[in-house]
């Protein structure tokens, strides 16, 4: 899986779920994707924008993530995956698992 799929992937995830009411950054090695929930409905971009909370993460632990092959808090706590900002944010995405 690489950036591609993951934006794909997420564009339609996304669009399942009720507007996030902020603007989440994801930061995968080096690659910008945001969703930005601030209004009406959740809406995805390729940009390095400010945002409320910004995850960052390489590819290969968001991957792992996603197949539930790692615990977040145990990635997180391991310096895997790095949050800034608003961590009630970064918890609104297991609806996106």
């Amino acid at each position: 899986m690489d950036i591609t799929d993951i934006r794909r992937e997420l564009a339609e995830k996304v669009k399942t779920i009720p507007p996030l009411g902020k603007k989440l950054k994801f930061k995968l090695d080096g690659q910008f994707i945001v969703i930005d929930g601030s209004s009406e409905e959740n809406v995805l971009r390729d940009a390095d924008e400010e945002a409320n909370c910004t995850i960052t993460m390489s590819i290969e632990t968001y991957v792992k993530l996603q197949r539930k092959e790692i615990n977040p808090m145990i990635a997180t706590l391991t310096g895997k995956i790095k949050v800034k900002g608003d961590i009630g944010l970064a918890q609104k995405l297991k609806q996106l698992t």
